[in-house]
């Protein structure tokens, strides 16, 4: 498992200027199906430690699931005693968890792992049907004497949705987030047709993308062989100075997304 560690930019004061974002949806931290189904969720925090960044802001992430922590309680490392986002933060870190869906068995939802201390954490459900729960967590950071704000997304499976879904993260934004102030919208956009970039720029919200590149963003989905760039960092009062996406065989098991990591810096 490589991925390639940045050094910090620093100004005089030694504060980085540099904030490196990562989003990585975890796949509720298993994979397979029956006889074959296996416990990913220590590999992951592995994976998470190695991203170094500042901000990772996951999905499908689960407190608890009685089903699979019996399926898992007597393999070698066995289902986390804590819920999946205290268990993938590295040391350090303050957590923020929300719950999305409530299931048979248990539950899942968004999580933001900080380097940076964050404010009062907040969720805006923004379901469009019943079939699908779907919410975003919101999270002051305070990251250099300034106050940033994080919104850790996952959209739905139907284009129509996702419309109303950004329409509903709109008025959030105005009635919550001071225009004044930076903003990242980081998650799982389910955007298989590349139709959401331009309802994203009208609400003032550019994709990072690193200098110089063309068409869609980097691909991330399927993890084994990705053609699909559903995850995305969007930003406001910031820029993009690089894009990564690891890959090779260790993360490709460990959920069926890749993590995209972004260094932005204030615009």
């Amino acid at each position: 498992m490589r991925v390639h560690h940045r050094p910090f930019v620093h100004t005089t004061t030694g504060a980085p200027t540099a904030l490196r974002v990562a989003t990585y949806n975890i796949h509720k931290g298993v994979r397979g199906i029956g006889p074959r189904k296996r416990l990913e969720i220590h590999n992951l925090g592995l994976g998470i430690e190695a991203l170094d960044a500042d901000l990772v802001f996951l999905q499908e992430v689960r407190h608890f699931h009685h089903r699979d922590a019996r399926t898992f309680q007597r393999t070698w490392f066995g289902w986390p005693q804590q819920g999946q986002a205290d268990f993938l933060a590295p040391d350090g870190y303050e957590v923020a968890y929300r719950t999305n869906a409530v299931t048979r068995h248990g539950e899942h939802g968004n999580a933001l792992l900080s380097r940076w201390p964050l404010g009062d954490v907040g969720h805006h459900d923004v379901s469009d049907h019943r079939f699908e729960q779907r919410g975003l967590l919101h999270a002051p950071v305070h990251w250099n004497g300034l106050r940033l704000h994080a919104i850790v997304a996952h959209l739905g499976l139907i284009h129509a949705s996702r419309m109303r879904q950004v329409e509903r993260l709109a008025h959030f934004v105005a009635a919550h987030i001071p225009d004044t102030e930076p903003l990242i919208v980081a998650g799982d956009f389910n955007d298989w047709g590349e139709k959401l970039d331009a309802p994203m720029t009208s609400l003032g919200l550019a994709r990072a993308t690193a200098p110089g590149s063309r068409g869609a963003g980097p691909l991330t989905f399927p993890s084994r062989v990705p053609v699909f760039s559903l995850d995305r960092i969007y930003m406001r009062g910031l820029r993009c100075v690089s894009t990564l996406v690891p890959r090779g065989p260790v993360w490709a098991r460990m959920s069926d997304h890749l993590p995209l990591v972004a260094e932005l810096e204030l615009a």
